[in-house]
């Protein structure tokens, strides 16, 4: 802002000027006091620039609706929705969301610094505000085997990035426990640069959360109870609360909830896949959830705007007051969140459930330094799982949880190999190296999928993003990993040897080059098609298979070096 601007915006508050734009006769809720207030908002240029009764060069009569500020989703990864940033903004936008906190570290782990810059450059100039976390842990932990390894000097340049709040999720806890010397670097280059650190303390107990809290860790996504949440505040970390398309804990957080701490929660979606944020929403969704489970409406409304910009300290967001940013939006119902209109930065975005795309420049989605798929090549006989007993360690998918349990079971062997077992719901587990042509393969049993036959393949792979496939017999997961490759990433689904759906997405295996109105469609046909492989319709089958490889997510994961255990934070043998 230059001087003028803000000289126009005081004269404008002083009525000593015409408002740009006044909203009359709206009902604001005001998220400091948690009241309803009455009054035309006055706007000059992209601020709010007094409420009360003013005059204006170009007035909207509000007719009594309900303004609140624009919401914020305190941690997203864009890259988990598949869209470019540029399409990502325009569905976010149709559901209220002005400001989102992003971790690019999905894209850094195929691509590294290029990968950052790649989200940072696709962000810029959009009608949402997209504000960057820069990915602490890359790979997620040194086991992994990703597409790069990113340090503190790696990381140091962009600090200066104006749109960089600091360091993403530091989830490699026992880095940060042994004080680990590029783990203290990052975090103590986060301080240094006056940044903000996020947590990720999944499986973290009450006491270990204080070696989090000590190092400047003021936030965590990763509780899934009452008690955890209780935990995480107890200690003066922000509770963000996630309901995302696999991890779901909103009802199970907010019992927690109350009058005192309320102001410490904030919802965050983190991993949405394109169609729950077209069919359900972002942040949106989190309110109206929690107001069907009896939250009052403007505690729910501030733990997606004001609780967010001050857990960031983003002190000109997530209010509809005079010096804040005019980014709001115009309801028709409260407790519905039922959005007529969305303005950022004093320009309405959408009107009646329209979208106003003249905000939106061309992109070329496809430039950039990205690598594409270089896996080694693949025989039947390498996907051949000899065991020395039939009783193994087995991941056990929990439906819509990130979290698996660790089972021990029976299982069934053939000449001393494991085969597949539909009427037991054991199938075969693959992750397959796709970054450096290791020719690493890793092999584990799971259950809960259901399939009744065929095989899913995907590069969407958290956080490494190698290959990892699941299916009911080797010829086809084979086939499915091919076609994969040969779509230069994406999803695959193959039944009885035959390929019947894909879903290309050929940046970095994890972005589709696609409009969201196509990607919509496309994810569509594929959940249509998967359903021919049978299992169960409760949860996503192709995100929940996304997350059975990351590590630092208990219990039992698998990535491309074998069966990873949580607990002991090690490798162990398939055979218990």
């Amino acid at each position: 802002m230059d001087i003028s601007k803000y000289k126009k915006r005081i004269k404008i508050a002083a009525k000593t000027e015409k408002a740009d734009l006044v909203i009359k006769h709206a009902k604001i809720v005001n998220v400091f006091t948690g009241e309803i207030m009455e009054g035309d908002i006055a706007i000059s240029d992209d601020c709010i620039a007094g409420i009360g009764q003013y005059d204006g060069k170009k007035m909207i009569d509000a007719k009594g609706k309900f303004v609140v500020p624009g919401l914020i989703d305190g941690h997203v990864h864009i890259e988990s929705s598949m869209l470019t940033p540029q399409e990502f903004a325009k569905v976010l936008l149709l559901h209220g969301v002005t400001t989102v906190i992003t971790d690019p570290h999905e894209i850094a782990n195929v691509a590294g610094i290029n990968g950052i810059q790649y989200m940072l450059d696709k962000s810029e100039d959009l009608p949402l505000d997209v504000r960057v976390m820069l990915p602490s842990c890359v790979p997620a932990v040194p086991l992994d085997s990703n597409g790069a390894t990113l340090g503190a000097k790696d990381l140091a340049p962009f600090f200066q990035h104006n749109r960089v709040l600091g360091l993403a999720e530091v989830m490699d806890f026992p880095s940060v426990f042994h004080t680990n010397l590029d783990m203290i670097n990052k975090l103590f280059s986060a301080k240094q640069n006056y940044a903000l650190i996020d947590g990720h303390a999944a499986g973290i107990g009450r006491e270990q959360l204080n070696v989090y809290s000590a190092a400047g860790i003021r936030n965590d996504h990763e509780a899934t109870t009452a008690k955890e949440g209780k935990d995480r505040l107890d200690l003066g970390l922000y509770l963000m609360i996630r309901e995302g398309t696999v991890a779901k804990d909103l009802k199970a957080l907010l019992p927690v909830v109350t009058a005192q701490n309320s102001r410490r929660c904030l919802f965050v979606t983190d991993d949405k896949l394109i169609d729950d944020l077209v069919d359900e929403g972002s942040v949106d969704h989190c309110i109206r959830l929690a107001i069907e489970e009896g939250l009052n409406p403007i505690t729910a409304i501030q733990m997606a705007t004001i609780n967010t910009a001050e857990c960031f300290k983003l002190d000109n967001i997530g209010a509809v007051s005079p010096g804040y940013k005019a980014d709001f939006l115009l309801l028709d119902n409260l407790e519905k969140l039922a959005i007529n209109m969305v303005f950022k930065g004093g320009e309405c975005v959408v009107e009646e459930g329209v979208l106003q795309e003249k905000g939106f420049k061309k992109h070329a989605y496809l430039d950039g330094d990205l690598p594409e798929i270089n896996a080694a090549d693949l025989e039947l006989s390498q996907l051949a799982l000899p065991l020395l007993s039939d009783f193994c360690h087995v991941i056990e998918v929990i439906p819509n949880s990130i979290v698996t349990n660790h089972a021990k079971e029976h299982i069934t062997l053939e000449n001393g190999v494991f085969k597949p077992s539909i009427e037991k719901d054991q199938l075969k587990l693959v992750v397959v190296e796709r970054h450096h042509q290791t020719g690493n393969i890793g092999q584990a049993i799971v259950k809960g999928f259901g399939l009744q036959k065929g095989a899913i393949a995907t590069t969407i792979s958290h956080d490494s993003h190698n290959i990892v496939a699941v299916g009911t017999n080797d010829e086809d997961i084979l086939k499915a990993i091919k076609y994969l490759i040969e779509i230069k990433g994406g999803i695959s689904i193959v039944a009885d040897g035959e390929p019947i759906a894909a879903l290309p997405l050929p940046i970095a295996g994890l972005i589709s080059d696609q409009s969201y109105q196509t990607l919509y469609r496309q994810i569509g046909e594929l959940n249509k098609k998967v359903k021919v492989l049978g299992g169960y319709e409760s949860f996503n089958p192709f995100l929940t298979l996304s997350f059975l490889s990351l590590s630092v997510i208990p219990t039992l994961k698998l990535t491309d070096k074998g069966l990873f255990d949580f607990q002991s934070f090690s490798y162990i043998s398939v055979e218990a």
